[in-house]
């Protein structure tokens, strides 16, 4: 991914406003000029606002990964990953797990980018089926 293509991928801007949000709780949430600005402000907010209950699903489904977890970066890409499953269905699953695949280029190393893959893999089945089930 070239310097360019980070700079103005909407989740990596996602990502670095989550993780300076978990440095620094009291830091004020300013979201760049983008052309995915509301986006990125929905993805960034949705994902602060039900941090509660992504961390029941991390708990209950990644329970034999907690310690891996322990990798802030990692768990931030995994945290907004669930938020957009979860709660943003008109995105494709695939779509959403190739978009955090490609921030993991330019933030993770290949070992834990493999890790990466198969949880949000088995998460999107899990949770886009459940999530069918109740309609």
């Amino acid at each position: 991914m070239s310097k360019n293509n980070i700079d103005n991928n909407p989740r990596i801007i996602v990502i670095q406003k989550l993780y300076g949000k978990c440095i620094n709780k009291d830091s004020e949430l300013n979201i760049p000029k983008h052309r995915y600005k509301k986006f990125i402000k929905d993805v960034v907010t949705g994902t602060i606002e039900r941090k509660e209950y992504i961390n029941e699903i991390i708990s209950s489904e990644l329970k034999n990964e907690i310690r891996i977890l322990k990798d802030l970066t990692l768990r931030i890409i995994i945290e907004a990953s669930i938020y957009e499953i979860v709660f943003r269905p008109d995105t494709s699953s695939k779509i959403i797990i190739n978009e955090y695949l490609n921030v993991a280029d330019a933030l993770i190393d290949d070992g834990k980018k493999r890790f990466l893959n198969a949880i949000l893999d088995r998460l999107s089945r899990k949770l886009r089926d459940k999530k069918n089930e109740r309609v």
